[in-house]
């Protein structure tokens, strides 16, 4: 390789969401910092500040890499519990400064809403090469948003519009997914959206050594968007003798009500709603549970179920968005109809019930499809594209010789 394009790179992350926040986003941003500060790169985020007061320049630690982080002033989003983001009438004059002052090879934003907004005019204007990463779909958002039901359709298709005029001053745009980056060309218009996997490192999963029967498990954000109530009303329906306890992993406002449903439902002593964890726990409970159910018909991506299958669990999740490029139906899991819950009920208690010998191929499944997502290839990909070099998308199709299938013809 040219000795120019091997150099370490001065790269900023501008992210609205990050460490220590939870969600898909944060957890790519704060993965992408990591693993591109091991690899010798000199990395700065740029983010919101996590309260007032805690605004400032620091190094800060997070899987293992120590990077230094620009926390922004930050108000809260109304009606949400933890989010934040930069005060916007400041966004555009801190971009400026900080682009100045440390005059990054590249500008890697992760959400065009404040900063990306900021650093894209910025940049552009500088003529510093833009990379930009899409992890929101508005169609989402509407339940935390303040506007009318009746004008939401059409808010949507105006934010789409807005996102489209921030995507095209990049150079390169990216999405987790194949789907996904159709998804977004269709919505903004703009053309060749490259499909990049968040990635995973699979080693820090554990596969336990017996099977552990009777948990089912949901890992993710517990609002609305996620439809973990189909999950809760499906669990209702099995055997208590298969289905001994459910987990629901995560934080979000919808704890309190999925806490009554349960009750509701007669089972409110089999679930568990955890709240916050570590990454330990998490993938502790992972490594205990049977199955993972991933009900959400909005995923970008799903971080979530990917560990779980690291974790070598059989997933049974709703066939929509990106999540039949990680569920393969009859071999790592099923996919379901979404929002019905006798179907998830159904697809659920198959995996429960399956032979030891059928869990394992499932298992077996779960762990070879995973495994084009590693980070390492995510990192190799994104710093070609920060160089400027011309990339394929990483392919993340697995075939199975036993069973003839691929990707394209399980759905």
């Amino acid at each position: 390789m040219n000795e120019s394009l091997a150099r370490p790179m001065r790269i900023l992350i501008a992210c609205d969401t990050f460490a220590p926040d939870v969600n898909g986003s944060a957890k790519f941003s704060t993965s992408l910092a990591a693993g591109l500060t091991k690899r010798g790169h000199e990395v700065h985020v740029v983010a919101s500040a996590l309260g007032r007061g805690k605004q400032g320049t620091h190094v800060e630690e997070h899987e293992g890499a120590r990077f230094t982080v620009h926390r922004l002033r930050s108000i809260r989003y109304p009606g949400h519990d933890w989010l934040r983001f930069a005060e916007p009438w400041r966004a555009r004059n801190n971009a400026a400064s900080l682009l100045d002052a440390l005059q990054p090879d590249v500008v890697h934003f992760q959400s065009h809403i404040i900063l990306g907004r900021a650093f894209s005019f910025e940049a552009a204007k500088r003529g510093i090469r833009l990379v930009g990463t899409n992890h929101i779909m508005f169609e989402n958002l509407m339940d935390h948003s303040l506007i009318p039901a009746p004008l939401q359709s059409g808010t949507v298709t105006q934010l789409w519009r807005d996102a489209g005029r921030i995507f095209e001053r990049c150079d390169v745009v990216t999405t987790p997914t194949k789907r996904s980056a159709r998804f977004l060309e269709q919505r903004t218009g703009i053309q060749r959206v490259h499909a990049v996997s968040c990635g995973i490192n699979a080693d820090d999963y554990t596969v336990s050594d017996a099977r552990q029967r009777g948990t089912v498990t949901f890992v993710g954000r517990v609002t609305s968007e996620k439809n973990i109530d189909v999950l809760v009303r499906a669990f209702a329906k099995l055997p208590k003798d298969l289905a001994k306890r459910l987990e629901i992993v995560g934080t979000g406002d919808l704890i309190e009500s999925l806490g009554k449903l349960a009750v509701e439902l007669g089972i409110g002593d089999r679930v568990n709603l955890t709240g916050y964890v570590t990454n330990e726990e998490l993938r502790a409970i992972l490594t205990r549970s049977e199955v993972f159910g991933m009900p959400s018909t909005a995923e970008l991506q799903s971080i979530a179920t990917m560990e779980a299958m690291a974790s070598g669990l059989p997933v049974v999740a709703a066939d929509a968005m990106a999540l039949p490029h990680l569920v393969y139906d009859n071999e790592n899991g099923y996919l379901f109809t979404p929002g019905d819950v006798d179907d998830l009920a159904t697809k659920l208690q198959r995996v429960l019930e399956s032979s030891d010998a059928e869990y394992e191929r499932m298992q077996r499944r779960s762990l070879a499809l995973v495994s084009p997502h590693d980070i390492a290839t995510t990192l190799s990909t994104f710093e070609a594209i920060y160089r400027g070099e011309d990339v394929e998308d990483p392919s993340t199709e697995v075939t199975f010789a036993d069973s003839g299938e691929t990707e394209g013809s399980t759905h």
